[in-house]
């Protein structure tokens, strides 16, 4: 039966829960939430101690919503210690008495003074380019600050895309490869409801504006027994929850995009709202400046209501709403002499959702409960008339258990999901018809984390997922393993993924960025398995160096057959392949006057086909061939000046070439069909392909640069003024090559850029 694995991971989960209520006799659990006295925002990675009257210590750090539980501690008096960079450091005396559960909420207050009534804040803790533990890295908005952006409000995508391991598509396309895997292939979350394709049409925005972020934790592989459904990446963002004091906002312009983000308590202290807008102002702003073409515009709406339902409840709700429009290829206007009228592309984002969690009063336990609604359009082909479309929509609901238990946390949980796929590719590929399905996913997982005295802490895990619509179950195995020693951390982590909701694309041509979602087709469901091995070193304060090694195994992956019509359809394939690679980092600075990083990453991705079109075209049984995401080397560097209230911040990126379709010439064909007189019919033009993917385009590299100074222009009210250059140098760095025309389009040119900001804190 599908539900018999599940059956038996919820029995392991409700054994462990009775263990854990057992061990609880005799000692006792302080929990809570720590929030920012100023806003009331939670805090994520305050440390939260214990200490006896002989100096022994119990210890916890705050999760991203701000939560901490210290469990197995002996009854008696103890201070209570919450210290955290940048904040006053809050002692109390606390009294525990055995088998009684204290929940304790904290606010803690920045470490300065208040200046006519205004807080002074100064820079949140950054998590650290070099923060890497087995693929996880957890980013900050203090991190995203440091990067320059084209627009005076920074965006989570800039940070990505300074990452070893991310290859992005560049300034147009707005789609992210991560250690080898393809954009469809990576779960991204915003307060647990899945975002399809989060990333704009201009590669420098996302849906995910710093000023709405609390922190996104970013798996480059080796994700734990949590998440599921994807090969390769996980990002899990969770956003800011409004401010619970007073009514603060901002609003920015800037060539790109003007943003609008307003905040504030609906009942003080107790329920709180934010809200953001982003619209493109490309024709306005940005295309005037090159005085060149930039058919793109984007925007997005999010809005989040958080409620704080008693000292053991809190409750949000999020929305959020994106759409895209671009012409990405060698002719965006559409008013080509030689009459090729360029294709459009369009896709949008919607997703509500809410989340519950609750301590209750008698176990040591953090309980989630999340429910959400998600849905993505996509549409390519001439403008408002296109080719073809696809639909999704997901409902999901998730409960998600924590408890404490000592040094062991159980974290275990069940999900439930609903889909509806529909797509209609316009014959893209032959083998493939168009199709409307539904699709019902329900499954558990148990994932319990050991910690030990030495800094060891291993967490294995096991995913169950089943379909029982297809049929289908899956057992997916997990393990992260980290070790904390001095100033040495190692850590590895790995684990077996599959994707049954699958995303098809055709990568021959990359002015092409439409996807389209359905179950895994002819029954043939992607998997991978992933092993990473890191090692970390913080010799003193201000330095530290990471390194990570990483390896993938993928199998039946859906590729387009190799064929010499690539404006014509094809046939849909499998492959297997493999990615493999390491990354350096090191990090400088104290994050108040310079804070600088640099990372090397070296990578290759090589797939294996046995297509039929590929074995008539090479006369190899199988074919090895890098695909057009293979960066073997990238380097990025990244500094951030303060001088006299002035923030210089620079980055340079460098990448070597990605893979393309080499030509051997040109030939006309003659498609015969019916009766046609071979004398008279002139036929059509074919490019005749070489080798898949045999030749490397140009290198990649750019650097650029802004510098920003903040006003004070009333009691609670700051003016931010930035100046800029994208592409400094101006690198004529190349996006897409048309092999019938030979005519390429660039990626953005040098750009200036200025940008105003008023915000009042």
């Amino acid at each position: 039966m599908p539900f018999s694995n599940i059956a038996r991971v919820w029995a392991l989960a409700g054994l462990l829960s009775c263990m854990a209520v057992a061990a609880h006799g005799q000692t006792t659990t302080i929990r809570g939430f720590v929030n920012d006295a100023a806003d009331g925002q939670p805090i994520p990675g305050v440390n939260v101690t214990l200490v006896a009257g002989d100096g022994t210590l119990f210890g916890s750090a705050t999760n991203t919503d701000g939560f901490y539980a210290v469990s197995r501690v002996p009854a008696g008096t103890y201070t209570l210690r919450v210290t955290f960079i940048g904040y006053k450091t809050l002692e109390d005396t606390v009294t525990l008495v055995a088998d009684v559960i204290v929940t304790r909420n904290v606010d803690i207050e920045l470490a300065n003074t208040e200046l006519d009534e205004v807080l002074v804040e100064v820079e949140r803790e950054t998590a650290g380019a070099a923060n890497v533990t087995a693929g996880l890295q957890t980013v900050r908005p203090a991190d995203i600050a440091l990067v320059p952006s084209p627009d005076i409000s920074a965006d989570l995508v800039n940070y990505l895309t300074a990452l070893p391991g991310i290859v992005s598509q560049g300034d147009r396309g707005g789609q992210l490869f991560i250690r080898g895997g393809e954009p469809t292939q990576n779960l991204v979350l915003l307060d647990g409801m899945i975002l399809f394709q989060p990333f704009h049409v201009v590669g420098f925005f996302s849906a995910f504006p710093a000023d709405i972020i609390n922190t996104a934790d970013v798996y480059a592989g080796g994700y734990g027994s949590e998440f599921g459904g994807r090969l390769s990446s996980v990002m899990d963002i969770t956003t800011r929850t409004g401010n619970k004091r007073r009514f603060v906002g901002a609003a920015s312009v800037a060539p790109f995009v003007s943003t609008l983000r307003v905040e504030g308590p609906l009942v003080p202290g107790k329920v709180s709202f934010i809200g953001s807008i982003r619209e493109s102002v490309i024709e306005q702003g940005a295309e005037q400046i090159i005085n060149e073409p930039l058919p793109f515009s984007f925007g997005d709406v999010f809005g989040k209501i958080h409620a704080i339902l008693g000292p053991s409840a809190q409750l949000s709700i999020t929305g959020i709403t994106t759409d895209d429009t671009g012409r990405l290829g060698v002719n965006p206007l559409n008013e080509d002499s030689d009459g090729i009228t360029q294709d459009e592309v369009n896709y949008s984002n919607t997703a509500i959702g809410g989340r519950l969690f609750f301590l209750p009063s008698s176990l040591p336990l953090f309980a989630e409960i999340t429910g959400s609604f998600s849905k993505f359009e996509n549409e390519f082909g001439t403008q408002g008339n296109p080719d073809r479309t696809t639909n999704v929509e997901m409902t999901s609901f998730a409960a998600d258990i924590t408890y404490f238990v000592g040094t062991t946390d159980v974290n275990w949980g069940l999900f439930l999901t609903s889909s509806t796929l529909e797509a209609d590719l316009g014959g893209l590929f032959q083998n493939v018809d168009a199709s409307s399905e539904s699709l019902t996913e329900v499954g558990a997982y148990i994932e319990p984390e050991f910690s030990f005295g030495s800094g060891l802490r291993v967490q294995p895990g096991l995913r169950l997922q089943s379909f029982p619509s297809l049929g289908e179950s899956f057992v997916e195995p997990r393990l992260r393993v980290v070790w904390n020693t001095g100033m040495h951390r190692f850590s590895l982590a790995g684990g077996v993924y599959h994707q049954q909701v699958t995303g098809l694309n055709d990568r021959r041509d990359a002015g092409d960025i439409f996807t389209a979602w359905t179950a895994a087709p002819r029954g043939v469901v992607p998997t991978a398995q992933h092993a990473i091995l890191g090692y970390r070193i913080a010799p003193v304060s201000g330095l530290a160096f990471s390194a990570e090694g990483f390896y993938k195994n993928l199998t039946d992956l859906l590729v387009p057959e190799w064929t010499a019509f690539p404006r014509f359809t094809t046939n849909l394939e499998e492959a297997d392949g493999t990615a493999r690679g390491f990354d350096l980092r090191t990090e400088v600075g104290n994050g108040r006057v310079f804070q600088g990083s640099a990372s090397y990453a070296w990578s290759d991705v090589d797939y294996e086909s046995t297509s039929r079109g590929l074995q008539i075209l090479t006369g190899d049984d199988a074919v090895d061939y890098s695909p057009p995401h293979d960066r073997t080397h990238q380097i990025n560097a990244m500094g951030a000046l303060t001088v006299r209230d002035f923030h210089l911040n620079v980055r340079w990126q460098f990448g070597s070439g990605l893979p393309f379709n080499e030509s051997l010439g040109f030939d006309r064909f003659i498609l015969l069909d019916s009766l046609v007189n071979v004398l008279e019919e002139p036929g059509d033009e074919r490019v005749l392909f070489n080798r898949p993917y045999t030749g490397r385009l140009p290198t990649y590299h750019r650097i650029d640069v802004s510098l920003d100074r903040e006003f004070r222009v009333g009691p609670t009210s700051f003016l931010t003024l930035q100046a800029g250059l994208i592409n400094a140098y101006d690198r004529r760095n190349l996006f897409f090559l048309d092999l019938f025309t030979l005519r390429r389009v660039d990626q953005l040119p040098v750009i200036p850029t200025v940008g105003l900001k008023f915000e009042v804190k």
